[in-house]
């Protein structure tokens, strides 16, 4: 969650690498993903280009593994290239669940798809190494900035792709389990502070936004939550960014014993951000500031230090960027704009790119599961608008963020002028009401040739996906449902 690399978010936990990296950098307070969740928003980030250019809808459907990345061309110029981690921009290889629910959210059924969230501590006060295959990734990397980016006569660019902070799977919740529990040791749990952890207020489930109460319900947060539980929750999400913290730490701890941090630029960003239980929902999947506000952290030769940017920014501008940075020239094509001017300091409109001026608005948008409707969210000043499938069969939301950070007021209706004028802002950047009818014929062909594969296993492979629990209660009902929609 962007919000916690900055002031007042940053006092629920002690995350000492970031902090290094605002002294000596410039830390982005309105980074937002362009789709929260892992893949499309990775598809956006290695692309440049707006979800529904790339047409990455789901955490199935990324980039089409030709594309050509900004990595890519940094190896055509000359830089030593290497990846590690999760990467996740093609197909995030993600359950055949997570893929049937992201099509068949316009059937008219309302099902459980993950297990209620849940915290699980593990280990003593001594382990630190909780999510193993991460810390296996980052001594990867470590290793490699010892070994080889020491020698290297040419420059380099490193990917490190963590999972952490991400809830991690369920096995009580049977075998087709959703990743709902917060895990973490003593040793991380220390670092946050209990005091400073706000408990979100809810809408009651009657006042909730049709798509709220959707996503609410089928995350299994609809039942009642003591005030213990919910800062439980938020609690052990801060102790895996702690631990995420210290994997960065590894990085920057490499580079200066090697000599290279002096000369090493470093971005640290993530592809979306976590809820845990703001507007009685965890996960991401929301334009809610929890799950859409994304961290955006640089240091470097170059950057301006101690420096905090408010302009808003996107995972589109990563690649203009990089491409900046390596003085490669940057394709016109691209969705995303160079940050270099801003990391140095130059807010001058003087000193503007060949396409001209940034624009002074960020465009995320959402058409994979856990919510019953494509979602188009912009944000411009303090303004955030949310608005869904056609424009007009679902209500859209106004909050100002200035006055109402924590998004609990819709005042759509109160300022008809500015919804108007901020929707009109949007279909000049996208034509959305075509986008969603689009995606939807996609899910129902997609939907179609995966239930024809499946032949007479259908019935029973259905049945069994994540939302088993409650579809085992009345099969025909939900199949019946489907056969309606298609």
């Amino acid at each position: 969650d962007g919000r916690l690399t900055f002031y007042p978010g940053n006092q629920t936990v002690d995350l000492p690498f970031i902090n290094f990296m605002k002294r000596y950098g410039t830390v982005f307070l309105n980074a937002y993903t362009n789709s929260p969740i892992c893949c499309p928003s990775r598809a956006a980030m290695w692309s440049g280009l707006f979800i529904h250019l790339t047409e990455s809808w789901n955490n199935f459907k990324g980039l089409d593994p030709n594309y050509v990345t900004w990595m890519d061309l940094m190896e055509k110029h000359g830089y030593r290239t290497q990846k590690y981690g999760k990467l996740d921009y093609t197909s995030g290889h993600h359950s055949v669940s997570n893929r049937v629910e992201a099509w068949t959210r316009d059937v008219d059924f309302l099902l459980r798809q993950e297990g209620r969230p849940m915290v699980n501590l593990t280990g003593d006060r001594k382990h630190v190494r909780v999510m193993e295959a991460d810390w296996r990734n980052t001594d990867r990397a470590v290793n490699w900035i010892k070994e080889e980016a020491i020698n290297l006569t040419q420059p380099f660019v490193l990917y490190l792709g963590l999972n952490l902070p991400h809830p991690y799977p369920s096995p009580y919740a049977g075998e087709n389990f959703g990743s709902s529990t917060f895990l973490t040791s003593p040793y991380w749990l220390e670092k946050v502070t209990y005091e400073a952890i706000k408990i979100p207020k809810w809408s009651s489930l009657s006042e909730m936004h049709p798509v709220d109460y959707y996503s609410s319900y089928t995350k299994n947060c609809t039942g009642e939550f003591t005030k213990q539980e919910v800062r439980n929750i938020r609690a052990f999400y801060y102790a895996m960014c702690a631990e995420t913290d210290a994997m960065l730490g590894e990085v920057i701890s490499a580079l200066r014993d090697t000599g290279l941090l002096k000369k090493t630029i470093i971005i640290f960003t993530a592809d979306h951000g976590e809820l845990a239980m703001e507007h009685r929902q965890f996960y991401k999947m929301s334009m809610y500031e929890g799950s859409s506000h994304v961290p955006l952290l640089v240091m470097g030769p170059g950057v301006k230090e101690q420096q905090q940017v408010p302009s808003v920014v996107s995972l589109v501008d990563i690649y203009p960027t990089m491409l900046d940075i390596a003085r490669i020239p940057v394709p016109q094509n691209l969705s995303g704009y160079s940050l270099v001017p801003l990391l140095h300091g130059k807010v001058d409109e003087n000193e503007v790119s060949p396409r001209g001026p940034r624009p002074s608005w960020v465009l995320s948008e959402f058409h994979g599961c856990n919510v019953n409707s494509s979602t188009y969210m912009l944000r411009t000043g303090k303004w955030k608008y949310i608005t869904y499938s056609d424009g007009h069969s679902v209500l859209p939301q106004l909050f100002d963020l200035s006055a109402d950070p924590d998004e609990l007021t819709n005042i759509a209706e109160k300022f008809p002028v500015i919804v108007h004028s901020l929707d009109k802002m949007l279909r000049s950047v996208v034509n959305y009401p075509k986008v969603s009818s689009s995606v939807q014929e996609y899910n129902k062909r997609q939907f179609i040739s995966w239930k024809q594969s499946l032949g007479q296993n259908y019935s029973n492979v259905i049945a069994n996906l994540r939302w088993h629990q409650d579809w085992l209660k009345e099969p025909k009902k939900y199949e019946n449902a489907i056969d309606k929609w298609l």
